[in-house]
C-alpha cells in the first residue's frame, strides 16, 4: 500500500512538506491569485484544489525558461522538489523548487538569491520533450473542436490519453479552450 497520499498536508495548494521525493507535473492551466501568490499553477497531479504556487525565485526561473506569456507554460512539465535550505524570515523552513524543466534545448544557468548580496549558482536541467504522433494530434485537435458537450470533450480527452497525445501543449490547451467555451 502507497501511504503517500495519506501524509499530504491538508491545504489549499501543493507544500514543500508534501514533496518526500521529487516529482514531475504537467502544467495543466496558469491562473492569476492574490497579491501575495500571484500564480496559480494548475497541475496534472495535484489539481484545481491543490495548484502550485510558485515563489518568485520560481517564477523568476520559469519566464528565464519559457517567458513571460504563462498560457504559454500549458502542456509543459517540471520537476519539483523539496529544497530544505530555503530561509523565510531568516530561518531554515524549505521550499518548493525546480530542478528540470521540459521544452529548454540545454540546462539553464541561474542564480538563487539566498540573503540579500548573497546568491546561490543552479542549474536547471532538461526534461525530455516526448515525440508525439502529428497525425494523432491533429486528429484530436479536429475532435476537440467538434465535441458539443462536457462529456463529449472528456470522452474525447480519453481518447487523446489511449493515443499517446494528452500531454501535448496544443490538445492541453484546445481542450482548456474548449471546456470553457462549453462550460
Amino acid at each position: 500500500m502507497d501511504v503517500s497520499e495519506t501524509i499530504l498536508a491538508k491545504s489549499d495548494q501543493v507544500n514543500a512538506s508534501d514533496l518526500i521525493e521529487p516529482v514531475i507535473v504537467t502544467v495543466v492551466d496558469v491562473k492569476a491569485g492574490p497579491a501575495d501568490q500571484p500564480v496559480h499553477i494548475i497541475t496534472d497531479k495535484y489539481g484545481k484544489d491543490r495548484p502550485f504556487k510558485p515563489s518568485k525565485t520560481v517564477r523568476r526561473d520559469l519566464a528565464k525558461a519559457w517567458g513571460t506569456e504563462a498560457k504559454a507554460w500549458i502542456g509543459r512539465q517540471m520537476e519539483l522538489y523539496n529544497e530544505p535550505t530555503v530561509l523565510w524570515a531568516g530561518k531554515p523552513v524549505g521550499g518548493i523548487r525546480v530542478s528540470a524543466l521540459s521544452h529548454i534545448e540545454k540546462p539553464i544557468q541561474t542564480a538563487h538569491t539566498i540573503t540579500r548580496g548573497k546568491y546561490l549558482e543552479v542549474t536547471i536541467g532538461v526534461i525530455a520533450t516526448p515525440a508525439f504522433d502529428e497525425s494523432a494530434v491533429v486528429d484530436v485537435l479536429a475532435e476537440i473542436a467538434n465535441a458539443d458537450s462536457l462529456p463529449g470533450l472528456k470522452a474525447v480527452w480519453d481518447v487523446a490519453g489511449v493515443k499517446g497525445v494528452q500531454k501535448h501543449p496544443d490538445v492541453v490547451a484546445a481542450t482548456n479552450k474548449r471546456k470553457a467555451e462549453l462550460s
